[in-house]
């Protein structure tokens, strides 16, 4: 099991992050929650690291928290919760946020994260409920290209796309922020606390 990676931040495409750990360059994919507290490219980073092994694929998860990956962890225990559907949900809403919906039994939060319905939303908050009380948590791959898209509002579409959204729903959150003179992370974020409310 690979527990962290500290290397250069050599590119930021969400979900994926290539970091160049002594040479060699991991692709790791983030929830947007962490790629909210990255530097820019070329400085120094650590991520708290978890690997999922397939028979088709080895995936590595990062996060900024500790307890991002903890909730991660859990996510991908509950039956129907996927790597693919926990990055969703750890991009959708702070790991605190998601905390409060599953004390608050609040259910119908969860269903606004893409990809989790009402009958997931309601395992989530029924399994989860008693783990967190106990301190755990306080698809296709996507290539990092060189050339990716040419501005950070195309870049956001396709993050969004990327976690779940579909192609339209994800345009039209995007275009609905005012993105002039915002960075990539900085659309999304406000595209997805839009789509929250």
């Amino acid at each position: 099991m690979i527990g962290f990676l500290r290397g250069k931040l050599v590119a930021k495409q969400p979900p994926v992050l290539l970091i160049d750990v002594g040479g060699v360059g991991y692709e790791v994919e983030a929830p947007m929650t962490t790629f909210y507290d990255l530097p820019g490219t070329g400085t120094e980073i650590t991520l708290h690291t978890h690997l999922v092994v397939r028979e088709d694929a080895h995936t590595l998860f990062g996060f900024a928290k500790l307890s991002d990956r903890a909730l991660f962890r859990s996510l991908i225990k509950i039956s129907g919760v996927g790597p693919r559907m926990a990055l969703a949900i750890l991009s959708g809403m702070s790991a605190e946020a998601f905390v409060r919906c599953i004390r608050d039994n609040d259910a119908a939060a969860l269903t606004r994260v893409p990809g989790v319905g009402k009958k997931t939303a309601e395992r989530l908050v029924v399994e989860l409920r008693d783990k967190l009380g106990k301190g755990e948590a306080g698809g296709a791959d996507i290539p990092v290209a060189a050339s990716g898209p040419a501005n950070p509002v195309e870049e956001a579409v396709s993050a969004l796309i990327a976690l779940g959204y579909k192609p339209p729903d994800a345009s039209r959150m995007v275009r609905a922020v005012e993105s002039k003179d915002l960075g990539v992370e900085e659309i999304i974020r406000r595209a997805l606390q839009a789509a929250a409310k």
